[in-house]
């Protein structure tokens, strides 16, 4: 069992909460420079990751989150955990939910976020010393008790071959969707854009598939978004607007192009960097139904429309902040490691 009481747990928490939320000189300085490290993390894209933790992590969301769970006494287990690196700080919320739940985190860090997380778990160990027991990084798991990995659909074949025999939490591709109606207003088409650009597509909580009306007409919607046009000043970002547009001209694919974005027709849920499918539904018990039956694909649903009761369903420009308790998968991750 952890020698610090949820209590005391939450105080800690809640303080770097507000530590990362009025960054010190040194956060400053990563955030400005992790791009030199990784191309994708810019300083806005690394300061959106740090303020979507700090607005999660006060005393009343954690206080929200732990009632749901009874901790009981055990000694701790080894928990190893496979962070991914798509986007800022993304495996921040594994690590804490292994510390909550009184066990010790053996972190493998992306190469691509390891400098970030590595800083913000210094920040908390700073405020409390004594956490430095409850996890540490390493380059080759072993002698642990569960795993919890996160990664592509083709790399979870290799993490069930090799964790398969411990308790384990094994994370795949996922995508988000919006489901349009037709009656948004320029507004919610705007903040649509954010669901759909922030950290550059690169999430699984960013839109990669519209749902649309038959015969939706995309003009309003091209209009709405045209405030995000600074993300095709990335290079990275524009390369791949240039080459999935190539492809589609040389293929003679119909799609439409507001400049920086490219809309086509097509069934599947994941989409390449700069490109967002669509697919047009009948009403909306067909949309629903399509929904149902991609549940497993998808990481959360954005949309005003009134569908059935679906804890995936985000407001419009909500993708990029779930609260504590929003899991990835759907998979309740605190729940798993209260279990060990």
């Amino acid at each position: 069992m952890s020698k610090f009481s949820n209590s005391y747990l939450i105080q800690i928490i809640t303080q770097l909460g507000r530590q990362l939320a009025a960054p010190n000189e040194g956060l400053q300085q990563i955030i400005q420079t992790e791009q030199h490290y990784n191309a994708w993390f810019t300083p806005q894209s690394v300061q959106q990751a740090v303020n979507a933790i700090a607005r999660s992590l006060t005393e009343e969301n954690l206080e929200k989150w732990l009632s749901a769970y009874k901790f009981t006494e055990h000694e701790p287990k080894k928990v190893g955990l496979i962070l991914a690196g798509n986007i800022p700080l993304v495996g921040f919320h594994d690590v804490l939910c292994v510390l909550l739940s009184g066990n010790i985190a053996l972190i493998k860090a992306s190469s691509q976020d390891a400098r970030l997380i590595k800083y913000v778990l210094k920040l908390l160990t700073d405020i409390e010393p004594g956490l430095v027991d409850y996890f540490s990084f390493t380059e080759r798991l072993e002698g642990f008790d569960a795993i919890i990995a996160t990664g592509s659909n083709n790399t979870s074949r290799y993490f069930e071959y090799y964790f398969g025999k411990v308790p384990n939490i094994i994370r795949k591709n996922r995508n988000s969707v919006a489901l349009l109606t037709g009656s948004e207003s320029k507004e919610q088409l705007f903040e649509l854009g954010k669901d759909i650009f922030e950290y550059y597509g690169l999430g699984c909580r960013n839109v990669s598939k519209l749902l649309v009306p038959a015969e939706y007409n995309f003009i309003p919607f091209f209009e709405a978004i045209e405030e995000h046009y600074p993300v095709a000043q990335h290079h990275k970002y524009h390369n791949n607007y240039d080459y999935n547009k190539a492809i589609y001209l040389v293929n003679g694919d119909k799609h439409f192009d507001n400049g920086f974005l490219l809309i086509k027709q097509d069934e599947r849920l994941a989409s390449p960097l700069a490109v967002v499918y669509y697919e047009e539904y009948a009403d909306l018990a067909s949309a629903q139904e399509y929904l149902s039956k991609q549940s497993e694909n998808i990481q959360c649903i954005v949309t005003s429309a009134v569908i059935e009761a679906n804890n995936q369903v985000v407001g419009f420009g909500q993708s990029q902040y779930p609260a504590l308790w929003d899991y990835a998968d759907g998979i309740d991750t605190l729940r798993f490691l209260a279990n060990l």
